[in-house]
């Protein structure tokens, strides 16, 4: 599923428009990547946790040359699913 089909869903799932459904997933995009950006977790209980944590800089290797490259460390996202998503997937 893609954004366009969930706003579609949404739509549909709720009866309002698409451009409202839009607006929404939009606005809960924005609002989960602000408070990254901030270092704070997202919880939806039940679905997840949404965090960020530090990767260590490391050397790797470019496999057609051979030669070395150093990856500085960095910020990354992470979600752990939560037991009723572990649940509905099974």
């Amino acid at each position: 599923m893609n954004k366009q089909e969930l706003i579609a869903k949404i739509a549909k799932d709720t009866g309002s428009s698409k451009a409202s459904a839009a607006a929404a997933v939009e606005s809960l995009i924005d609002g989960i990547t602000t408070s990254l950006k901030k270092g704070d977790s997202i919880t939806f209980v039940g679905f997840g946790t949404f965090k960020t944590s530090q990767r260590k800089a490391r050397v790797a290797r470019n496999p057609q040359t051979g030669a070395t490259i150093k990856i500085p460390r960095r910020r990354v996202v992470r979600f752990t699913a939560g037991k009723a998503l572990k649940h509905a997937v099974r």
